[in-house]
């Protein structure tokens, strides 16, 4: 059995004697300023704050106790908010004594058979604890079904790169001091990654949302690559159902799969990447990558045989970005000052996996 190791209490602040809102001078031990009463060791507060939290989130509520206590030491007890931990601790207190009658009943009614109880409910503890492993588990599920369609090389190269793209929004949300889950995976679908925060500009939002497709062209730009750089047949062998060298499929599988999540419209109440970030620009901007798109657009377009648009390497996905991102020029979202930094990211991202796109045609069936 391998103990919990519960993170340690932060350090006691030190001696604060200025007012952190109007700097006013605090004689030690003073825990409000006595003029604007500003909270002296607020910041100390909310961390210990989010630590109780986080330990009630995860169900060890003696802990948690333990972190609201220690709040309630730098807190004056004629407070509002002194008042609420002392209530929020009884809550907990009546709880825990809750759980513990009721074992007390259980044991005495099931007597003898009292252990084996509880080693069921600890049997039962740790399939939850399992099945809290979702990243794994539905990792496993995605794998299994590319593998019994197209084979495990494949099916192995096509859940790293999109592992890779959801690591790039979960990067970029720690990056910024917020929680985030691991990736879950839907197979025959995709994968997100759930993260938690509030009051995140637009221009945050957008370099979170743009992070995934970031990442995913390193991945497509790294298979592309290795399949320039290496001959070796297991990697650039023929996967089980297509036309194509392996690692030259996932480059070109890749890059297609990180354009689609730039389309910038909502669609059945799903939003991808693209929709996230195209709030952070302004009309013009957006009419600008709208323009860039079309003009991949074409340009995959004028090697289709005929006179018509129907050839092996038209791209139809920059027409449908490009199209999006014309009707989101007309929608009434647009930003108070919008970032010119996400709209270099957003279109460098466009000529990025364009270029790379035309670079990995596939031959046709």
């Amino acid at each position: 059995m391998s103990a919990t190791v519960l993170p340690p209490e932060p350090a006691p602040p030190s001696t604060i004697n200025s007012c952190p809102s109007c700097s006013h001078w605090l004689p030690d031990g003073t825990l409000a300023c006595p003029d604007c009463q500003t909270l002296t060791y607020g910041v100390h507060l909310t961390g210990l704050a989010a630590e109780a939290q986080q330990l009630e989130q995860e169900n060890k509520w003696p802990e948690a106790r333990d972190r609201w206590r220690s709040a309630l030491q730098w807190l004056p007890e004629d407070t509002r908010q002194a008042s609420s931990i002392q209530q929020h601790i009884a809550q907990i207190d009546a709880r825990l004594k809750a759980e513990d009658d009721q074992k007390a009943r259980w044991t005495k009614r099931l007597g003898p058979f009292a252990p084996v109880a509880l080693f069921l409910l600890k049997i039962k503890s740790w399939l939850f604890v399992a099945l809290k492993f979702k990243f794994l588990l539905s990792g496993l599920l995605y794998f299994s079904l590319y593998w019994a369609l197209f084979g495990w090389r494949f099916a192995l190269g096509f859940i790293l790169m999109i592992f890779i793209h959801e690591m790039g929004h979960y990067v970029a949300v720690k990056r910024r001091g917020l929680k985030a889950d691991l990736p879950m995976f839907m197979p025959g679908f995709g994968a997100y990654v759930r993260w938690y925060g509030t009051g995140v500009s637009r221009e945050d939002l957008a370099s979170i949302a743009l992070a995934g497709p970031l990442f995913g062209l390193f991945a497509a730009l790294a298979c592309f690559g290795i399949f320039r750089g290496i001959h070796l047949d297991p990697l650039v062998g023929h996967y089980r159902g297509g036309n194509g060298p392996l690692l030259l499929v996932l480059a070109n599988l890749g890059a297609w799969i990180n354009l689609i999540n730039l389309f910038p419209v909502r669609f059945l109440g799903i939003a991808l990447d693209g929709a996230q970030a195209t709030y952070a620009l302004s009309r013009m901007q957006r009419g600008m990558i709208a323009a860039t798109c079309l003009l991949f657009f074409g340009l995959s377009a004028s090697g289709a045989t005929g006179n018509d648009l129907v050839g092996p390497n038209t791209i139809y996905t920059f027409l449908f970005v490009g199209l999006g991102m014309a009707w989101r020029c007309f929608s009434n979202d647009l930003p108070e000052k919008p970032s010119t930094r996400t709209f270099a990211y957003f279109q460098a991202l466009i000529l990025a996996l364009g270029f790379l796109l035309f670079l990995t045609p596939l031959p046709s069936q």
